[in-house]
């Protein structure tokens, strides 16, 4: 009856707003491709893969309506010798970037990004997800929230996505590649043309929102899963007497997530070739 009730009382206000704190983590690659290079030794290696799990752990604030939505990096300041033009790029390559603001009645999405010194405003059709109810349920912070899965199409330029390649299929590029020994740690991990997405939400909050581009089930969405990244909400405020202005960021050049897309694995696989047979690995993290 509670349940219910709360979910009418939502409805009916017609300035209704909601704030949502998600915490994210991926696990961090492995950096398996770096054991060949002398230079760089085992207690390195782990460094930067300390560093790289840091970078990978993010905050961020969703502030809601009924129909619309604006997800953000909660801002933090740079730690001392952090290199804030790569954190920048780094961040727009595992879901970060500016203001995404969602309309869930328009169906259209817009997110500023900035890539490679330029500042690009990407503006296009939500991703229509096919959403399979289950009826498992769970509780995030007090809300009884309900299992969702899906299975979408991996995102080229979000690099949370990179999967290790399996041992088979390392042998066969070298065969195919004469016996040629690679270095760019780049080349032992692979993009999933797939990824399944599990998510929970919560129906006695009767917003058709959720963190990133997710979006399409009957209630907030509080925790998302795709294997190497997990969303998790950590605190929700509903109708606070400051309420907060949601509209889509205007800076950048216009573009769709196609010809942006296009733009940074071009650019990616530039940075890649030439790197392609240096020992090394990833850019510098900042020392």
């Amino acid at each position: 009856m509670t349940l219910m009730l709360v979910s009418a009382q939502i409805q009916a206000q017609k300035d209704f707003q909601g704030m949502a704190v998600y915490e994210s983590k991926t696990q961090a690659p492995k950096l398996e491709g770096m054991r060949g290079n002398r230079d760089i030794t085992p207690e390195m290696q782990k460094s930067m893969e300390e560093r790289m799990k840091k970078m990978l752990e993010k905050t961020y604030i969703l502030n809601f309506d009924k129909s619309a939505s604006i997800y953000k990096e909660e801002e933090k300041l740079d730690a001392p010798g952090q290199q804030g033009g790569f954190r920048i790029m780094f961040g727009s390559l595992t879901g970060g970037g500016g203001t995404f603001y969602k309309d869930v009645k328009a169906k259209t999405y817009t997110v500023d990004k900035e890539f490679m010194g330029k500042e690009f405003l990407v503006v296009d059709s939500l991703p229509k997800l096919n959403w399979k109810l289950e009826q498992e349920t769970k509780l995030i912070g007090g809300y009884n929230c309900f299992k969702a899965t899906a299975v979408k199409e991996a995102s080229k330029t979000d690099f949370r996505n990179l999967r290790p390649k399996k041992e088979e299929d390392k042998k066969d590029e070298a065969r195919k590649t004469s016996g040629d020994t690679k270095t760019n740690f780049a080349d032992n991990f692979e993009m999933p043309k797939e990824i399944v997405v599990t998510a929970w939400y919560a129906p006695e909050i009767p917003v058709n929102q959720g963190p990133e581009n997710y979006w399409g089930l009957p209630g907030l969405i509080l925790e998302i899963n795709d294997g190497t990244t997990t969303i998790l909400c950590s605190k929700i405020v509903l109708n606070a007497k400051e309420k907060v202005e949601i509209k889509p960021s205007k800076k950048g050049k216009v573009t769709s997530q196609k010809e942006y897309d296009e733009t940074v694995i071009k650019k990616m696989e530039e940075f890649r070739e030439m790197n392609r047979g240096r020992a090394g690995g990833p850019p510098n993290m900042g020392r």
